[in-house]
């Protein structure tokens, strides 16, 4: 097994991408390739003589299922939102009329996929106006998304994967014996318990963005915006993808309140939210920092490297999760 060198994740040289995938794209000549961010996945920018486009390349844990059901919904928000202001970010095909491709790695095999370069800035949502519309487009999304038909098998939004599945996933990195173990395991169980009795009241359930916190999924150019970034889509609360939105840490804290009220008022005035799924809002901003809490633990072994994630990182989030005081 290790009779060769082997590598938990790469970052792929440019001139390896343009080699493997320049000519499978009619877009022109490649006159560069430039490495642009290593985040969950690895993002490439793309100039050829047509123009200029962004390259994804997915991490190894992503599977070819996840990026095909990914750019199913990509492809018909397209569609559904072409006479609206709302936009989402366009794979380009290849010459095949396919999306993507899966190339070789050290590590094993891994997803590409080119996307339409989207002009725009980010808005940092600091103004009620920006969060207005803002508002507004997150509307203008769901509503679209009501529409799209899911035609790949994929997770939903539920207690399961929000939920248990990180809660397994931090227990097996800090170990059962931690101290902290008996406290998360009561937390988590209190926060399923209470998720399900918020949905008994008929909560508003569809597809989501999954990752709808407005600060690196979407750019807006004039009064529109154009949202990307839809790894994590699936069917789920709404109350779960607003309170992204709800939970930002770049706001302060005296302007939260009249800029999520904005917010609010630019959502409502193209879609219905009912004021359980509103009050449900705060609960699924807990939920939330549990799975971001999981999600860290899943880049440890092969990114991050556990030197910021010992005592101090597990420390933080137990006293965060004990100051919310639901058990």
């Amino acid at each position: 097994m290790y009779n060769q060198p082997m590598a938990l994740r790469s970052v792929l040289d440019p001139k390896y991408l343009a080699y493997c995938l320049s000519g499978n794209y009619n877009i022109g000549p490649w006159h560069e390739c430039l490495f642009w961010l290593r985040g969950l996945n690895d993002t490439y920018r793309i100039r050829t003589s047509n123009g200029t486009y962004m390259l994804r390349i997915y991490r190894l844990a992503v599977h070819e299922s996840d990026v095909i059901a990914e750019l199913s919904v990509l492809i018909q928000l397209k569609s559904i939102l072409s006479a609206m202001n709302t936009k989402v970010s366009e794979p380009i095909a290849k010459v095949d009329n396919s999306l993507h491709t899966v190339i070789d790695a050290p590590e094993g095999k891994r997803i590409a996929v080119i996307f339409r370069y989207i002009d725009g800035v980010e808005n940092v949502l600091q103004d009620e106006e920006s969060c207005y519309a803002f508002g507004i487009s997150a509307g203008e999304l769901h509503m679209a998304m009501d529409q799209v038909i899911l035609n790949e098998p994929r997770y939903e939004l539920d207690t399961n994967v929000l939920i248990s599945q990180p809660l397994a996933r931090i227990l097996t990195y800090i170990g059962e014996e931690s101290p902290a173990a008996n406290f998360l395991q009561r937390f988590a169980n209190e926060l399923i318990e209470r998720v399900n009795q918020a949905a008994k009241q008929g909560l508003d359930w569809g597809l989501c963005h999954g990752d709808m916190h407005g600060n690196n999924n979407a750019f807006q150019l004039d009064k529109h915006f154009t949202h990307y970034d839809f790894e994590w889509a699936a069917r789920g609360w709404r109350a779960y993808d607003l309170a992204q939105v709800r939970g930002r840490k770049r706001q302060l804290t005296d302007k939260k309140e009249p800029l999520w009220d904005a917010f609010m008022a630019g959502y409502r005035s193209v879609r219905s939210f009912t004021v359980q799924d509103e009050e449900a809002i705060q609960l699924f901003m807990i939920v939330r920092r549990l799975w971001v809490m999981g999600l860290d633990t899943s880049f440890i072994p092969t990114d991050s490297g556990v030197l910021d994630y010992s005592e101090d990182w597990l420390e933080g989030f137990v006293h965060e999760f004990q100051s919310y005081n639901i058990i």
